[in-house]
């Protein structure tokens, strides 16, 4: 490209300056030629710097996209390739959107009848039954929460002595084993499994109950579990649930084959209140003279207002069981139907962030026929059933006096929780029972009272 451009000049001077060609020696022109050779080479070297520039502006986003250095683009790429291989290694897996939790309250309980102090944990609750001292005290849970893509919600908990198999008589150590599945959107759905009851403002978990007991309506007449199906329905601030299922019971024995059924619908007013209510109503196992499964009907009311330092809740039971009452008809002998209704209301107020006292006072009444509730006779540790004297001398049954009337019971318990931080909580509490009737065994000397004390400790740890 070089000699055409040099030919081409070289001829149009000599052909404007024809004379001063013919004049000049052919050493000068050679030093005119040359000097003009050196300007074409430096005008093209210009022209390829211009023409080189735009292509190396189009190419800087490359080594520093968004304001990144080189080593930062690497890093994101590396960082982005690595989180890509990891929803990809959690979803082969199964661990995407599952939700692992858990809980444990080691306890102190004192019980100044039982002649019994110490520390409670693990305890097996078949061994001497279900009572208000042990009840879900001294617990330990993991909690497995999976959700599928399509909504489907699998619930696991573990409990060992202390889930709500266990207190119904199973031994295992599920608390839960439910499903939840959408059926055609997610506010419609079928649940199905062994599912905790939900009755009532109270909560079976230590972590979600302000005191370290429960109140005596959670104790003595609500159901423990439901064994079914059904549907939870939500729409807007109602969510309302209800299933077909064995009560307290896995699997119906043979002969048996009604269900009970069992509801709750909850309303949440607002930010800070609302209220609920729930029914059971069916043929449940009656423990009272091996009758087998009698007609059961529960129904309660409860609420709550929650707002800044304050928490009050409140209950409202009523239940009756045909044939299970604790005293026969004294001229017949034939069985005949316990009856109960009772209260509970507890208030909680936070002096600070950390520091919460609570107050709840419990009464059930529970005197016709010699009192009796649900899946309960007479019972000298938990206070329920007539006047009791002693006990017979053979076979350690109680011994009982004016049958006909059954004792009602109150409870005041007053606690302290303090938060240590946020997974770790201290309880303390102090509990009165009372009953109108001496009910209450004193084990050291065999007599009866017609009160009990009780103090509890308890640290909750969650995670």
């Amino acid at each position: 490209m070089k000699f055409p451009i040099f030919a081409a000049l070289t001829l149009a001077i000599a052909s404007a300056y024809p004379s001063a060609a013919l004049a000049q020696t052919n050493e000068e022109l050679l030093k005119e030629l040359r000097a003009l050779r050196d300007r074409v080479n430096q005008l093209e070297e210009k022209l390829k710097a211009n023409e080189a520039k735009p292509a190396a502006t189009a190419a800087a986003p490359a080594t520093a996209q968004w304001g990144m250095t080189p080593q930062q683009a690497q890093d994101f790429n590396r960082i982005a390739v690595k989180t890509e291989a990891l929803e990809d290694s959690m979803e082969a897996f199964g661990l995407k959107n599952l939700k692992i939790s858990g809980y444990m309250d080691p306890s102190y309980i004192y019980n100044r009848n039982q002649n019994r102090a110490g520390f409670q944990f693990l305890n097996n609750v078949a061994n001497g039954g279900y009572h208000y001292d042990n009840s879900y005290i001294g617990t330990v849970a993991l909690d497995l929460l999976k959700e599928t893509e399509g909504g489907t919600r699998w619930h696991l908990t573990l409990s060992p002595n202390r889930g709500t198999d266990a207190v119904i008589g199973n031994g295992s150590v599920i608390q839960e084993a439910s499903v939840s599945i959408p059926l055609g959107d997610l506010q419609t759905r079928l649940i199905a499994g062994h599912m905790p009851d939900w009755s009532g403002y109270e909560m079976l978990q230590p972590t979600l109950n302000k005191l370290v007991t429960h109140n005596l309506l959670f104790d003595f007449t609500l159901p423990t579990a439901y064994t079914g199906a059904g549907l939870e329905v939500t729409s807007g601030k109602w969510i309302t649930k209800a299933v077909l299922a064995n009560l307290n019971a896995s699997m119906l024995p043979a002969g048996e084959k009604s269900p009970v059924i069992a509801y709750r619908v909850d309303y949440a007013k607002g930010e800070f209140d609302g209220f609920g209510f729930a029914g059971v109503h069916g043929k449940a196992a009656n423990g009272i003279g091996g009758t087998g499964s009698t007609m059961l009907n529960l129904f309660e009311v409860d609420g709550y207002y929650i707002r800044g330092d304050w928490t009050m809740q409140g209950q409202v039971s009523y239940g009756g069981q045909k044939q299970a009452s604790i005293s026969p008809n004294p001229d017949t002998g034939a069985l005949r139907n316990s009856e109960w209704w009772g209260l509970s209301g507890l208030v909680a107020y936070k002096f600070n962030p950390r520091f919460e006292t609570v107050g709840r006072l419990d009464y059930l009444k529970n005197s016709k026929n010699g009192g009796g509730l649900l899946g309960f006779g007479a019972d000298a540790r938990n206070g329920i059933g007539p006047t009791m004297t002693g006990r017979d001398g053979d076979t350690g049954d109680l011994l009982l006096t004016d049958t006909e009337r059954g004792a009602n019971r109150m409870a005041l318990a007053l606690g302290i929780n303090y938060l240590y931080d946020l997974n770790t909580t201290f309880k303390l509490e102090y509990r009165y029972d009372r009953a109108d009737r001496s009910v209450f065994e004193l084990v050291k000397d065999g007599s009866f009272s017609k009160s009990n004390n009780l103090l509890g400790a308890s640290v909750v740890v969650k995670f």
